[in-house]
Formats: C-alpha cells, structure tokens, sequence
C-alpha cells in the first residue's frame, strides 16, 4: 500500500520534513531548543530527526540495533557525522550505559515511532530516568493500537495492506489471515504484542514516576501530509474526551514528558 517504505530516501525526506514542521515545534512548546543541547534518539533509523535536530544546533546520538537502517544513517548523515554534530551508535539500548558509553545525560530523548515496537514498555520507560538531566524532557510519538492501521498493515501488499482495522482479530485468525495471503507473520506479530492504547501509555507514565509536560491526539498525524497529501488535523475535543473510544479514531498520539520532582 505505502511503497515509500521501500523507497528509503524518500521516507527519509518525509520524516525529515515532518520533525521539521511537526515534532519540533511540538517539543518547543514545552522545552525551548537550543544550540548546545544534547540529545538521544532511541530507534533513530536512517537518522531524519538527527539531521533535523542538528539543523537547530544541538548536540546528537542516535542508537539504532537493526544494521540496514544504520547503513543508510551513515550514507546520509555524513556533513552531522564528520563535524561531530551527530554520533550513532549500533546497540539495542538495554546494552548501552549512558555514562560510560555516552559520557552525558541528555536535555531531550525522543522516541518516535517506537515505543510500540518495544516489549515490557514499563521498564525502558522507567530506565529513561537514567539518560536524563533533571530538567530534561522525552518526546514519545506513536499510533494508538485501535486505530485503523495500528497493527503496521499498511507495509503489506496486496487487500490486507489497504483493509483496517482487521488486526484487532485474535490472534489465531490474523495469523491465518497473514499466512494464507503469502505473509510472514512474524513481525507483525510482534506488533500485535507490543501495541499500545492511549490509555495504558498513560498509566505507565503514572506508575513509572513522570509526569505530562504536553499532549496532543491526532485524528490526522501530521506525517500523512507527506504521505497522502491529508492536512493534519489535531483530534475532537468531544472525541478526546472518550477513553479508550477514542484510540479507535486517533492516528497519533504526541507527549512530552518529564520526571515528577
């Protein structure tokens, strides 16, 4: 359905542009940015948001554990890597200690697109704690997993790709469903494991010691302006105000957040 997937500098661009015009004004609006800032990005992929940071003259890492996405990080981001503006670092991120592996604590960390991938969420939520300055802010991004797409079928080809909602089915009829139309389960799967409401994002907030800093629901994310030409639309208050009804219709969710003091 979405052939950019495959097309890596064109999704690059499009990711690009939308930290850009998107997360960081986002982020500005509860940490003013400025040049010098450290900041980490755990899942970085081909590094978009590293360039889009540096542009504003912070200081970057990016960790990244699969070997493709830091492949085309190091082919794009060569001007940030050989000024010293942005180092990337191949490490799952439980492996990788931020005093001695880092030699800082970081203003922002951001998780974009990731935190949904990733299991026992309240554990690497609460280790954060470990990477940031006191006064320090992270940016988490991702789909809602009752919303149309949330289970990543949009990557695949054929009417699964273009069909929502069918991977809120049980576990047994989506992995027929996916076997039978010629697909691999497994990381789709995965998704299905690790996906993430509105709602148990923030109790894990709760529970792990943070505290909101800024939010915002998206009945259209900001990113599909580039991907489908649609304007993002921020979520109905009405809408918003509906938990758990409202995972159904949200296509993103935006927080900053911070360690209650």
């Amino acid at each position: 359905m979405l052939e950019f997937h495959t097309d890596y500098k064109r999704y690059f661009d499009i990711q690009l542009e939308n930290a850009r015009r998107s997360v960081i004004p986002f982020i500005e609006q509860g940490k003013p940015l400025q040049p010098g800032m450290q900041l980490l990005e755990i899942g970085c992929g081909q590094g978009s948001l590293l360039r889009a940071f540096a542009e504003k003259g912070l200081q970057c890492v990016g960790v990244e554990m699969y070997p493709l996405w830091l492949e085309k990080a190091n082919e794009w981001l060569q001007p940030e890597l050989q000024s010293g503006q942005v180092r990337l670092i191949s490490s799952n991120i439980y492996d990788v200690n931020p005093e001695q592996d880092l030699g800082t604590l970081f203003d922002v960390i951001v998780l974009k697109d990731v935190i949904e991938h990733i299991h026992d969420q309240p554990k690497l939520i609460a280790w954060m704690k470990t990477f940031l300055k006191p006064d320090g802010v992270i940016f988490f991004a991702f789909p809602p997993w009752y919303m149309p797409y949330g289970g990543h079928q949009q990557v695949l080809h054929g009417w699964l790709g273009k069909t929502p909602y069918w991977h809120l089915l049980p576990m047994s009829v989506f992995k027929w469903l996916l076997k039978t139309n010629g697909h691999k389960p497994d990381d789709l799967v995965e998704i299905k494991e690790t996906g993430i409401s509105i709602e148990r994002f923030e109790r894990i907030l709760q529970q792990t010691g943070y505290q909101k800093v800024k939010e915002q629901q998206w009945l259209i994310n900001p990113v599909y302006e580039y991907k489908f030409g649609w304007k993002p639309k921020k979520q109905w208050g009405l809408v918003n105000a509906l938990p758990f009804l409202r995972n159904f219709f949200t296509t993103c969710s935006y927080y900053l957040v911070a360690a209650q003091r």
